[in-house]
């Protein structure tokens, strides 16, 4: 069966990116940047909670004070996986820097989506669709 105009696409699973970056290595900032970003990748792409299957969390060297994924699950993303990791430490990269990988089921084809870069961040990846 071919899809028609009158059907609605099937989801697909798509990844969508985001990166911010945090002022100070405390706790309470470095979770308002993060909840931030996520709510923005969200609210921008219109995923529903349960469309997320998993995220993934990469932060520099220099974060020590908390898992960005411990704000994630404070915000009611408890029920989904979640995985921090460390970025990798390449000389002259963005300091200070939290990166996320949203994976989700969606109908929006691949440029579609629209990823979020915050902050320090917002010149990582001026290529991608905003």
């Amino acid at each position: 069966m071919t899809e028609g105009r009158d059907q609605p696409a099937m989801p697909t699973m798509r990844a969508l990116r985001g990166a911010t970056t945090f002022d100070v290595d405390e706790r309470e900032h470095v979770c308002e940047r993060t909840v931030e970003l996520l709510s923005a990748m969200v609210e921008r792409n219109d995923v529903a909670h349960d469309d997320v299957v998993s995220v993934l969390f990469t932060a520099t060297d220099d974060l020590h004070s908390v898992f960005p994924a411990l704000a994630a699950r404070q915000v009611g993303y408890g029920d989904i996986p979640l995985i921090c990791a460390r970025e990798l430490d390449i000389a002259g990269a963005t300091p200070q820097c939290i990166r996320i990988l949203m994976h989700l089921h969606t109908t929006k084809p691949r440029d579609g989506l629209h990823h979020v870069y915050q902050h320090g961040a917002a010149a990582l990846r001026d290529d991608l669709p905003s």
